[in-house]
Order: C-alpha cells, then sequence, then structure tokens
C-alpha cells in the first residue's frame, strides 16, 4: 500500500511541479490545425470515394461508393 502511496503522491508532484501545460492560445491554434487536417482527409477520402465508385451503366452513371464495390466483393 506504500508503494501506491508514493507513486500517486510522486505523480501528483510531477503534474503540478514539471509538466508545462500550453496556453489557451496555444490550445486555441493546435486545435484549429487538428481540425483543419481532419477536413481535409476527410475532402480527400470522400473525393477518392466518388472517383472509385462511380459506375457506367449504358447512358446513365451512377455513384454507389467504396461501400458498394466492398458488398460486390463480399457478395
Amino acid at each position: 500500500m506504500a508503494n501506491i502511496k508514493t507513486y500517486l503522491s510522486e505523480s501528483y508532484n510531477e503534474l503540478v511541479h514539471k509538466v508545462s501545460w500550453p496556453t489557451w492560445k496555444d490550445l486555441q491554434g493546435s486545435s484549429i490545425v487538428v481540425l483543419v487536417s481532419a477536413l481535409i482527409i476527410s475532402l480527400i477520402v470522400f473525393l477518392m470515394d466518388y472517383i472509385f465508385g462511380v459506375q457506367n451503366m449504358g447512358d446513365t452513371s451512377f455513384w454507389k461508393g467504396i461501400l458498394g464495390f466492398i458488398y460486390k466483393l463480399m457478395g
């Protein structure tokens, strides 16, 4: 039990005195970078899904997407 108490005490001491926490402005900047990156990656995935999902059937073209492709492979 003494080991657990020592571990918790040292962990608390490290979190309070040794960890450098980001400022609010740094946190906002990092969040914006993550959001923009996620939007760009999702747009790339959507475009790939659209490009590979377009099927030509005579005069008409329809989009079945990547899931349609996977279902076709499975079935």
